[in-house]
């Protein structure tokens, strides 16, 4: 590959970083603007020029996966030999390599691999037999201040300045960090953080160790620089000891993980420390349509502080596409059902499940959407998280709840009797503790007793009497067997912290209302514009559809006093109570659903389904339902998949209800498209007409 090879395809700003001098390079780039490339190319043009050797080059990333895909690119480009790597991995692989030089001898000492057992054991000295929610949350402070160069004498000072959320009184959290330190040295061990510690000080100490670095190491590069914390950003310059051949590229308006230690002060401060430094924007959007990059601007546009000194406005390069919408809702439930049906309805129109993401602020949020996509027979995956059935502090509510079945009064209010059951496993319905890891099991819990709210709700719509806890936790058995059916590819539930990085064709922003996005714990202008970024960051993940919903309610008939998060921009028009439904590259409006007994539109995802309202009589076919339900399950069990994949009970209800003579007919009834039209379409018209099971199953298929 030749030089004019590397320069071919890139736009102005590309070429420009590409072909910037020897010296320090910020590269200011925005979402979807081809920072990978740009790096990339950076590097291949220098090691094909003759400037650089590629043994030269250290470029770091922040995971595994973007320093592998920097090597795959690297390589493609002919600059094999150049080392890109996190900067945990470079740091342990220089500690290692000179381990004998810098511990006299001795071996690397040993890593932790996990800091909880040892500070329960630093805990329970100072006075704190605290479950493993608060050994989490200790490890999360102590890795900050760890990352944040912070002592344990300096701890009380420096947290209390910085505003942090505490698990413990300030003074005790140092005490547990003061002891966690002397009980890891006497073990002999170092964690994560000492990695980029010990790094930087060997070279400090040991004049030869940092000569052979030095010499090796001669031009960097860092990506997602907005992300360096103090500890990172001191290993790079004891790598540089005063030297500038330095790329660094990164976006301020990509900065979501203060909480961690991470800071854009360095991106932002760049040129004001390398005087000479070249800049240069990339804001030419590759990833997603003119009517997305539109959106994220907007957003964008309204940021304030030190981070929207460099904010950029995206121009997109591809070619239109639909409107984003956004949409409002009643309840969380409808919310979750309109995302569930809008999901499948991309997926028949040939949109592949693994190209769908769901992204939400808090994990405890997956829950709703685990059971709407599960209900509608779309597989699903998480992202960065366990499902909600899976995670502990939910099993244990779940024991909780049935113990409680053997003595709770049947007629007793279901909400107060949930509650007071969670008192066992030590939730209150109080505010949520301080810290990051007994938040998300408080959430967790709470979102049970939203649970409970809407079920109490929908059993007294349906005039059904029993909303005991026995049928309570008995709807949660269900609702758990259901959402812990392996899959294979599925449509991607996520946090949006977790989805950074990452992109779809068609996002869903869902819970979009004050409170949630942005949290109620975000007090001060800087947490606030943080989370303004945090939706920036959701926005610029979709390609082509995106979809940003609120709720007004969490719980179905619930008081709905939420409102749509301050965030989202006045320009995207609400959309109809029916969202038109995608063709596999268009648009066509749905029309709306109306009752066929009364007449009245319907709202509910359940009753357009039914094509009915749920007060209205029903007209169930009750021995055709059983047929269906019948020839169902010999399906599905063929299949090898659980029963709802197949079709869901409210859809074989909505079959035996409305009778449907023919495929347009039967087509026309929500979560039947394309797809199961022409898997199943057939055999349940037959089983309409009159048909028994044995007729329309192979011989021998109903044993």
């Amino acid at each position: 590959m030749t030089v004019d090879d590397v320069l071919a395809g890139l736009d102005d700003e590309q070429r420009a970083a590409v072909t910037a001098p020897a010296g320090p390079l910020c590269i200011l780039a925005g979402a979807g603007t081809g920072k990978t490339r740009a790096i990339t190319h950076r590097i291949a043009h220098r090691v094909r020029s003759g400037q650089v050797q590629p043994q030269q080059v250290l470029a770091v990333t922040f995971t595994a996966r973007a320093a592998a895909e920097l090597r795959a690119r690297l390589g493609m480009l002919g600059a094999g030999g150049v080392s890109a790597r996190t900067f945990h991995a470079a740091a342990l692989r220089q500690l290692r390599y000179f381990a004998p030089r810098i511990f006299h001898g001795r071996a690397m000492p040993e890593l932790v691999d996990s800091k909880a057992r040892l500070i329960t054991l630093a805990a329970a000295k100072t006075g704190h037999r605290g479950e493993r929610t608060l050994a989490r949350d200790l490890a999360s402070e102590i890795e900050w201040a760890k990352s944040s160069l912070v002592e344990p004498g300096d701890y009380p000072a420096v947290a209390t300045k910085a505003g942090r959320e505490l698990p413990l009184a300030a003074d005790q959290v140092a005490a547990v960090f003061s002891e966690y330190e002397r009980a890891k040295r006497a073990a002999g061990m170092i964690d994560f953080e000492d990695v980029l510690r010990a790094a930087a000080w060997a070279m400090e100490e040991h004049a030869d160790v940092a000569e052979q670095i030095r010499s090796q190491y001669r031009h960097f590069v860092v990506d997602e620089y907005q992300d360096v914390n103090p500890v990172q950003q001191k290993l790079l310059e004891t790598w540089l000891a005063g030297r500038d051949d330095l790329t660094v590229v990164g976006d301020a308006s990509q900065t979501i993980y203060s909480f961690t230690g991470a800071t854009s002060g360095y991106l932002v401060d760049f040129p004001r420390q390398h005087k000479n430094a070249t800049v240069v924007r990339l804001f030419r959007d590759y990833r997603s349509t003119p009517q997305v990059v539109a959106l994220a601007n907007a957003v964008i546009s309204e940021a304030r502080g030190t981070e929207a000194r460099l904010r950029l406005e995206l121009v997109g390069q591809r070619r239109p596409g639909p409107e984003p919408e956004v949409r409002d809702f009643s309840d969380e439930p409808a919310e979750a059902a309109a995302v569930a049906a809008r999901c499948a309805a991309l997926i028949d129109a040939g949109t592949p499940p693994s190209e769908i993401a769901v992204l939400y602020r808090i994990n405890a949020q997956s829950e709703v959407y685990e059971g709407a996509l599960a209900d509608a027979g779309v597989p699903y995956v998480l992202q960065g998280s366990e499902r909600f059935f899976e995670r502990g502090e939910v099993r244990q509510a779940m024991v909780a709840l049935r113990v409680a079945t053997r003595t709770a009064d049947p007629d007793a209010p279901l909400v107060p009797t949930v509650a007071e059951a969670l008192d066992a496993v030590g939730w209150r319905s109080e505010n949520p503790p301080a810290g990051g890891a007994a938040r998300e099991k408080w959430e967790a819990l709470a979102a049970l007793v939203g649970l409970a709210e809407e079920f109490a709700a929908s059993r007294s719509a349906q005039d059904q009497e029993d909303t005991s806890l026995a049928a309570f936790t008995a709807e949660l058995d269900r609702r758990a067997a259901a959402q812990h059916a392996p899959t294979v590819e599925g449509v991607t539930l996520a946090s949006l912290h977790s989805a950074k990085g990452l992109e779809w064709d068609a996002v869903f922003l869902v819970g979009l209302a004050d409170g949630t996005l942005p949290t109620t714990y975000a007090k001060t202008p800087e947490a606030l514009e943080e989370e303004r970024r945090l939706l920036y960051v959701g926005i610029t993940r979709a390609r082509e559809w995106l979809w940003l919903s609120w709720a007004a309610a969490r719980a179905a008939g619930g008081r709905q006093s939420r409102r749509p998060s301050r965030f989202l921009p006045a320009g995207p028009a609400r959309a109809a109570s029916v969202a038109p439904v995608p063709k596999k590259r268009d648009r066509v409006v749905a029309k709306s659903v109306s009752c066929r007994v009364c007449g009245v539109t319907l709202m509910d995802a359940m009753e357009r389904k039914l094509g009915r309202c749920a007060t209205c009589p029903s007209t169930m076919d009750e021995e055709l339902l059983g047929r269906l339900q019948e020839w169902r399950a010999l399906v599905a069990r063929a299949a090898r998949v659980p029963a709802y994949v197949v079709f869901t009970d409210a859809t074989l209800t909505a079959i035996a209800e409305q009778l449907p003579s023919g495929e347009p007919q039967l087509v026309a009834i929500a979560g039947i498209g394309p797809r199961k039209l022409g898997l199943y379409g057939e055999a349940v018209l037959a089983l309409v007409a009159g048909k028994s099971v044995a007729d329309i199953l192979p011989e021998g298929a109903t044993g």
